[in-house]
């Protein structure tokens, strides 16, 4: 007999996770969400096996719940999972961004027969919503897991085995670990890209041809902003201790840089510079993360009828398959620069062996 997977909140992240799961045929998915169009959605697309409309009782009859709602809403769910009183032996863990306050919330559950194991799928898309949701979406992303320390080794094997199909790097952090490296790597990143769009929206008043200006370096440095605000406005929320260290941090940087800029000491800026490239190109390979990865190839190609077309009937015919397209730069009559992005490395080479061979003149930047 399968056992039953409750995922709450089918989103991009909880669709990704039921889609995966399913495809083993070992599991039977149920799945919640507050917005009925996504349940009829997910049941006519055969994401999940089963609709339910009432949390608790989904929840009584499942073997292992996954919550991926946003983060507050995980919080409140573990509190009516806290109330109930449980038959049967039940794992529930997450898919929050943030741990700190989930596991905070989970240690309510005081019922021996839950064991509560805290995750993160460190992996995402400019996409959000059940239409979104990918099968492959977690496919080599690392999958963060906080168990508690009387977690059990088994129980652990059994959360892996059920995520196996997901085809992610499992790692094992302490809540404050995970929560101090995103806020790093992922949250503050957001934060400050957000606050430079705002910049250049406040200097637009005094130019008005910023927004015409604003490409290359500033569309790839803010991209992240253009992230979902309410997902974002709850985790900076959740994580605001960290924040607020970080952009305190982040305005003594600036004050430092700033004072290298009035004395106008060259050899120190030149060291400073350096020393960010050299960290920065000491990163190693792209891996996905909480901030999505893409492997991104620079194609130069003509202002005329078709160009674009041609560039991707040309991959399209090789079933090279393209995650965005952007033109970074292009005027009348002149070449312009192409900026494909691709899932994955193979296909970024595979890409520019292609339009290599057809005479286009391309670059990867690392």
């Amino acid at each position: 007999m399968k056992e039953t997977v409750l995922v709450a909140g089918l989103g991009l992240i909880g669709g990704s996770l039921a889609l995966s799961i399913k495809q083993t045929g070992r599991y039977k998915i149920v799945g919640y969400d507050i917005n009925g169009k996504t349940l009829e959605y997910s049941l006519m697309n055969e994401i999940i096996d089963e609709a339910c409309g009432n949390f608790e009782e989904a929840a009584e009859d499942a073997d292992i719940i996954l919550l991926a709602a946003p983060v507050s809403k995980t919080i409140e769910l573990i509190g009516r999972l806290s109330e109930l009183e449980w038959k049967k032996e039940v794992i529930i863990t997450d898919a929050s961004s943030v741990k700190g306050p989930v596991m905070k919330a989970a240690q309510l559950l005081k019922d021996p027969a839950v064991t509560f194991i805290g995750g993160h799928p460190m992996a995402g898309s400019h996409k959000k919503g059940i239409q979104a949701a990918k099968s492959h979406l977690f496919e080599n992303a690392i999958y963060v897991l906080t168990p508690f320390e009387d977690c059990t080794e088994g129980k652990l094997e059994k959360l892996k085995e059920l995520l196996a199909q997901t085809k992610s790097k499992f790692m094992k952090l302490k809540p404050k670990e995970h929560d101090e490296m995103t806020s790093v790597i992922s949250h503050f990143p957001h934060l400050i890209a957000s606050s430079l769009v705002h910049q250049a929206k406040n200097w637009q008043e005094t130019h008005s041809y910023i927004p015409k200006l604003a490409a290359g370096g500033f569309r790839d440095i803010t991209r992240i902003a253009s992230s979902n605000p309410e997902m974002w406005q709850d985790i900076f929320f959740q994580n605001r201790h960290s924040m607020t260290q970080l952009l305190q941090d982040w305005i003594s940087e600036m004050e430092s840089l700033k004072l290298l800029l009035e004395t106008g000491n060259k050899h120190s800026m030149y060291d400073y510079l350096q020393q960010a490239k050299e960290y920065r190109d000491g990163l190693g390979h792209k891996q996905k993360g909480a901030i999505p990865s893409f492997y991104d190839l620079f194609v130069d190609i003509r202002d005329q009828p078709g160009a674009l077309l041609r560039v991707v009937e040309l991959l399209a015919g090789r079933n090279i398959s393209i995650n965005n397209i952007e033109i970074l730069e292009i005027r009348e009559g002149i070449t312009g620069v192409l900026r494909l992005s691709f899932q994955d490395k193979i296909y970024q080479m595979e890409a520019e062996q292609t339009l290599g061979d057809k005479g286009y003149e391309t670059m990867i930047q690392d």
